[in-house]
């Protein structure tokens, strides 16, 4: 056969080894394959290969001795710097020799080894390999502490480690390595973050559990993850990301991967609680631990945006403001669970004497404390479009929330309205509305309550707290008074037919005297408003009554056994009313 010339000869050998390079991962895969191509030509044998790269036999004599090693290669500085001399030397000749290919596999297996120890390893120590192992077989794991002050830096590992954990990143990147040593990373600051959140006093637990925890339990964990939140994201992680720009410097995309692949599992850990907590049940008593929640995510998320920026962070961030939005759309449930819990409220749990309803106090309370949140509420309620009710009263304020509020009001209103028809005494029934109207009319007099609901709605309210004691006086008094009224020419009346309306007089104001002076006005100034009304009505026209049945009589004295009142007794028996001091009737 003819020989080949030079240039053939050369591409003949380069595509021999190319091909062991491709399908040779093994020294037996290697020899084998090599022995085919020797049997065919001696010029494919392995020492004929070999001995065209003499340099190559040098260095795989000085890199096998570190790769078989026992000892930490880092343990030695000048170890570790002979060690990545030869591996650059290597790397700048990759592709030459199918041994090469398969002695960088080894080099990088034992540069993630090494790479993994360092950063593992308590600061400050190094493992030579000959210490006796004092601990009970648990490495210790540096951890972050909780901390008062948010702008800080934790390093949590030496800068000479770091420098050493550098050098080995940037050889295993060029090796064609990234992703190994990003893992290899994130494997080994994972724990750093996991216990640092722990210390912080949340564990990782599944939704199941969470949803299954007493409120109550959950009231103090959800205190402690709104500050292990804070922590994490304007410390353990802006710490994280420093310390991985510095190990992959210079190497952007292996620092992006790296610091995904580290934080993934605390971030999704608080997330995933908040998750969890946004789904569980919306009593309306659970409101302000969820507003709680809210405003830590919002005031968070500028941070995390910036923070999980990257290609491979970016389910993080979508993750964070998917559960944001989530804990709004759990505040606006619950605002109409608490519409749901009023109208549940069966109208025949009315209270005895007509006062105060537990459900007013209940939800004024609640709406006042509710609207301490006010700016956040605006948000969340304006973040739907719209609490779905349309605001067509030009009076009414405008906002989703105020909407929202007065529309609650309404509910509360009509529920306390149905309440109001189980009294048997129509009388009783408005003292009752005046006491829980007013109430509500004071506990909206002021704050951010008041501004929300406005000065048209207060107006409203105190108009139609008017009519109620309107329509009490006529209907209490209404019949007492129109007893005192007499007929005929001048108003006058025969002395036998005033007495009588003077016995009328007297049955009836007993008989209201003894009913309303157990019913309850709570409040000290309507209860005088009330008194001072009924007082009004009733006594001057007692007084005109006496003076006629006077004249009728030919100015003698009205019969004692029939004058039971006097014009002072009438006024103190209208001033001990509302007091709830007798036994009371009850509905």
């Amino acid at each position: 056969m003819e020989r080949m010339g030079e240039d053939g000869e050369d591409k003949l050998i380069a595509m021999a080894r190319h091909i062991a390079r491709t399908l040779g991962r093994t020294d037996t895969m290697a020899d084998d394959i090599l022995q085919i191509f020797s049997n065919f030509d001696g010029r494919f044998s392995r020492e004929k290969l070999s001995d065209e790269h003499p340099a190559l036999s040098s260095l795989e004599r000085r890199l096998r001795a570190y790769v078989s090693s026992d000892r930490p290669i880092w343990s030695d500085s000048g170890a570790a710097s002979e060690f990545l001399s030869a591996l650059d030397d290597l790397i700048a000749a990759g592709g030459l020799h199918p041994r090469a290919d398969d002695l960088l596999q080894q080099c990088m297996l034992r540069l993630e080894e090494e790479f993994r120890m360092l950063i593992e390893q308590p600061a400050g120590t190094i493992d030579s390999g000959d210490e006796e192992d004092d601990s009970d077989g648990e490495d210790p794991i540096p951890v972050a502490y909780p901390v008062a002050d948010y702008d800080i830096i934790i390093d949590a590992i030496p800068p000479g480690t770091v420098a050493d954990l550098h050098s080995i990143a940037t050889r295993m990147v060029a090796a064609g390595f990234a992703k190994e040593c990003a893992h290899t990373y994130a494997l080994s600051r994972r724990d750093f973050l996991d216990e640092s959140v722990s210390r912080l006093g949340i564990r990782a637990r599944t939704s199941e559990e969470l949803q299954a925890t007493p409120w109550v339990e959950l009231e103090d964990e959800i205190a402690r993850w709104v500050r292990a939140m804070s922590v994490a994201v304007r410390i353990l992680f802006p710490s994280e990301r420093r310390l991985c720009d510095k190990v992959f410097a210079g190497l952007s995309q292996a620092a992006d991967l790296a610091f995904a692949e580290a934080c993934r599992g605390t971030a999704i850990q608080l997330l995933g609680f908040a998750d969890a907590v946004a789904v569980v049940s919306r009593a309306p008593e659970r409101l302000f631990k969820v507003l709680d929640m809210y405003e830590a995510v919002r005031d968070l998320i500028p941070e995390i945006e910036s923070l999980f920026s990257d290609q491979y962070s970016s389910f993080l961030r979508s993750e964070a403001f998917a559960i944001w939005k989530g804990l709004g759309a759990a505040i606006r449930g619950i605002f109409m669970e608490l519409e749901n819990l009023i109208r549940r409220d069966p109208a025949k749990a009315s209270v005895p004497g007509g006062g105060l309803h537990p459900i007013t106090r209940y939800v004024m309370n609640y709406l006042r404390a509710a609207c301490a949140s006010r700016r956040t509420l605006e948000q969340v309620m304006d973040d739907d479009g719209g609490s779905g009710l349309a605001a067509t009263d030009l009076d009414r304020p405008s906002s989703s929330l105020a909407v929202q509020i007065a529309w609650i009001m309404e509910v509360l209103q009509s529920n306390l309205e149905a309440k109001s028809k189980v009294y048997k005494d129509p009388s009783l029934s408005l003292v009752f509305l005046m006491n829980n109207g007013r109430y509500i009319s004071q506990k909206a007099r002021d704050g951010e309550l008041g501004a929300l609901l406005g000065e048209e709605w207060a107006r409203r309210e105190a108009a139609r707290l008017r009519r109620w004691m309107t329509e009490y006086q006529r209907m209490a008094w209404g019949k007492v008074v129109a007893v005192l009224k007499t007929d005929g020419p001048g108003g006058g009346g025969s002395g036998k037919a005033m007495r009588e309306r003077l016995r009328l007089f007297n049955g009836y104001l007993e008989d209201v005297w003894s009913e309303q002076r157990g019913w309850v006005v709570p409040d000290e100034r309507l209860r005088q408003e009330l008194r001072e009304a009924s007082v009004g009505m009733v006594v001057p026209a007692y007084e005109g009554f006496l003076g006629r049945l006077r004249v009728v009589e030919g100015g003698r004295g009205v019969e004692k056994q029939l004058l039971m009142f006097s014009v002072e007794d009438v006024e103190t028996r209208i001033g001990d009313l509302f007091q709830g001091s007798s036994s009371i009737r009850r509905p």
